[in-house]
């Protein structure tokens, strides 16, 4: 089946043009925030124009050109430091995360050595995190856990990875994707601006913008997408005023919030 044409105004995209327009603030320019709200309101129900799947995928020809290998901004040493970093990072940023989370490796890097620290001594590590006490029993009863179910080992399935206390869909994604490159979607608040926003997946809420990328995402990009999507929300697509002058696929995006430079 052949390929959908892009629209004319992106017929003959260049990646190059594109970043250069980013990297000196040209890409377009963003309303007056009453009208930016207007649009994102517009987003979230899904009633703005979907992006056609050439347009995602030059999108992600971007993000690649951009970025080759982009990784998580967590700091881990091995599976299962990234779980409970991961399981950290829940309502928190991934900065405040890496402050408390190297004392605490230090001392414990395998589920044995986090179950015999104690809940008590990971509460105090990790006390700048928020919802702190809450995590740390979270992260000794999953190593526990860990140990008794799974040989001390994190394991490769997401249903078993649910299956530990604090760990939901979206914490198994990126485990998955970031330990052994498997190609999930990982939907945080910022995939699910971006997703809607951009048109390219909208959905109600998480788990359908999810579905929706790994139907639209293509196969050389799935690796990496939500990792783009990630770094993409957190630093240009941002909630209250994306930076729109600077997006890299500004022309593609289908957000009525801004208005694309020529």
């Amino acid at each position: 089946m052949a390929k959908k044409a892009l629209p004319k105004t992106t017929k003959k995209p260049s990646v190059k043009k594109a970043l250069t327009k980013a990297r000196k603030g040209k890409a377009a320019k963003g309303k007056a925030q009453p009208e930016r709200a207007k649009a994102d309101a517009k987003a979230v129900v899904g009633v703005i124009p979907p992006m056609s799947a050439a347009q995602i995928e030059e999108a992600f020809r971007r993000f690649q050109a951009a970025e080759p290998e982009p990784k998580t901004e967590l700091k881990y040493v091995n599976p299962f430091t990234l779980l409970v970093a991961v399981v950290m990072s829940a309502q928190a940023t991934d900065a405040g995360v890496n402050k408390a989370t190297p004392a605490l490796f230090a001392l414990a890097d395998t589920p044995e050595k986090m179950a015999a620290l104690g809940e008590g001594r990971v509460r105090d590590l990790i006390k700048t995190i928020g919802l702190f006490r809450n995590k740390a029993k979270n992260v000794v009863a999953l190593s526990h856990k860990l140990i008794a179910e799974y040989g001390g080992q994190v394991p490769r399935t997401r249903e078993a990875l649910e299956s530990l206390p604090g760990v939901g869909r979206k914490t198994a994604n990126v485990v998955l994707n970031c330990a052994w490159g498997e190609e999930t979607f990982a939907v945080d608040t910022h995939i699910f601006r971006v997703g809607n926003r951009t048109g390219m997946a909208t959905g109600k809420d998480p788990f359908e913008v999810e579905q929706k990328l790994e139907k639209a995402v293509p196969g050389p990009y799935r690796r990496h997408a939500h990792h783009w999507l990630i770094l993409h929300g957190r630093y240009t697509c941002v909630a209250r005023k994306p930076l729109c002058e600077r997006c890299i696929i500004a022309d593609l995006c289908q957000w009525p919030g801004k208005t694309v430079l020529q």
